[in-house]
């Protein structure tokens, strides 16, 4: 009986089916030999292979542009837990100095008067002061703007607060200035005191 060759006439590729008349693989109609069957078998087989192949070939394409992405996006989270580790580091660096702060403010305290060292000592204890409050309002405005899991477990942040976070480690640095400057003057204030 008369049979077409349509091997997987689902295939979505856009190829041509070429119609074959035959009985069997051993009798063709129009062909002599089973090597002409084989070779048309083969193309059909290569067609559906060529179509699996392009099938797999998109989803490598597509993985390919998942994993780049992932990629991006874990190099973005660790650059943002880069960034909040470091403007951490610089708050547990200048917080034990809040301890030195009160003993300098209690040693410079008594020496206030209306003298021009008196005068000198209070300069240096508004200093002081000011950089402790500039340290506590910090901490206060950074508790508020980020959690604890952004702060301590790297949790991805928004853009927005990514932008905080820039603008908070410009600020942490600005505190740290005022901390070591305020101390510093004030220790040396004390020990020209002591020399003369």
């Amino acid at each position: 009986m008369e049979t077409i060759l349509r091997k997987n006439m689902n295939l979505k590729a856009n190829i041509f089916v070429v119609p074959i008349v035959f009985y069997d693989k051993n009798h063709l109609t129009g062909f002599n030999d089973c090597e002409l069957y084989d070779s048309v078998c083969g193309m059909v087989i290569f067609v559906q292979n060529l179509y699996t192949m392009k099938k797999f070939q998109a989803i490598l394409i597509c993985s390919v542009l998942f994993l780049s992405f992932s990629c991006k996006e874990e190099k973005k989270s660790t650059e943002e837990s880069s960034q909040m580790k470091k403007v951490m580091a610089i708050h547990d660096e200048v917080m034990p100095k809040m301890s030195t702060i009160g003993k300098l403010v209690g040693e410079i305290k008594p020496k206030v008067d209306s003298t021009e060292m008196g005068q000198n000592y209070e300069v240096a204890m508004k200093d002081l002061q000011e950089a402790n409050r500039a340290m506590m309002d910090w901490m206060k405005d950074f508790g508020d703007r980020f959690d604890h899991e952004e702060i301590l477990e790297g949790k991805e942040l928004s853009e927005e607060k990514q932008q905080w976070l820039d603008e908070e480690e410009e600020k942490v640095k600005v505190v740290k200035d005022k901390i070591n400057g305020s101390i510093e003057r004030a220790q040396a204030l004390l020990a020209k005191d002591t020399v003369q």
